[in-house]
């Protein structure tokens, strides 16, 4: 009798289920929704983060442009210089070294990666996700740091790797009250730190023109602290081009 009474209960669990649960869909319409609208985001051209990144003792000023054409140029303002530690114009991935100071166009297969993903990154992977041919999974429930989030697997376009192709899989945590992610895992697919667990999160969400955006973040162990966000900022093709 025992047991026929925990099957019922089950049964009734499973029946109420469908009711109540959340679905990965409307997680992510509820934080579109919760953060500005879906149509706000979607008419965003580009974005500008100013801040600092805290790493072993010191405060580097950063600055972070992203444009809906997949541009993207990241500079940090290191002893009184600025250098572009990062820039993509669409076409071409490159850096400088910061040994030589020169700059140095990124190996064939990274550039490729960032041909493939720049665009649909941007303003977030989960706008309009189908039409970009990424999948979404609810896993579940999860507490981080105390905080009870919903799990989204969210799995894009594969990438290559030393010559062949894997899967690119992120994990999104999204808070239950708010809808807005608070974390994200993945797993380093090359260099130094291959097969590692990569951890970042983003908290302090405040208005800028009326979207929201995280103004802490953690990544990769490092602390960025947002002091301005600009949307739609003037940019010139320059801006991002390799220097010839």
């Amino acid at each position: 009798m025992k047991t026929v009474k925990t099957i019922l209960i089950a049964l009734l669990l499973i029946a109420v289920t469908p009711l109540t649960a959340q679905t990965a869909d409307e997680i992510i319409d509820n934080y579109f929704e919760n953060t500005g609208g879906k149509d706000a985001w979607q008419e965003l051209e580009g974005i500008k983060i100013s801040g600092s990144i805290s790493a072993q003792g010191m405060e580097i000023p950063v600055e972070v442009i992203q444009t809906k054409d997949g541009e993207q140029l990241v500079t940090i303002n290191f002893q009184g210089q600025e250098i572009k530690q990062m820039a993509f114009d669409g076409e071409t991935l490159w850096t400088t070294n910061m040994m030589t100071m020169q700059a140095e166009k990124s190996d064939a297969e990274s550039n490729e990666n960032m041909k493939k993903q720049a665009k649909k990154g941007f303003p977030s992977p989960f706008l309009n996700y189908k039409d970009k041919g990424y999948t979404v999974e609810l896993m579940g429930k999860e507490t981080i740091e105390g905080t009870e989030t919903y799990k989204l697997k969210l799995t894009q376009d594969p990438i290559m790797v030393d010559g062949k192709e894997v899967p690119n899989v992120s994990y999104y945590y999204f808070e239950t009250e708010n809808f807005v992610p608070i974390a994200t895992e993945n797993e380093v697919q090359q260099g130094p730190m291959k097969g590692q667990t990569m951890q970042n999160s983003m908290s302090d969400y405040q208005e800028v023109d009326g979207l929201y955006f995280p103004f802490d973040m953690g990544i990769s162990g490092q602390s960025l602290k947002v002091k301005e966000i600009t949307l739609n900022p003037e940019t010139n093709e320059g801006m991002f081009a390799f220097p010839q």
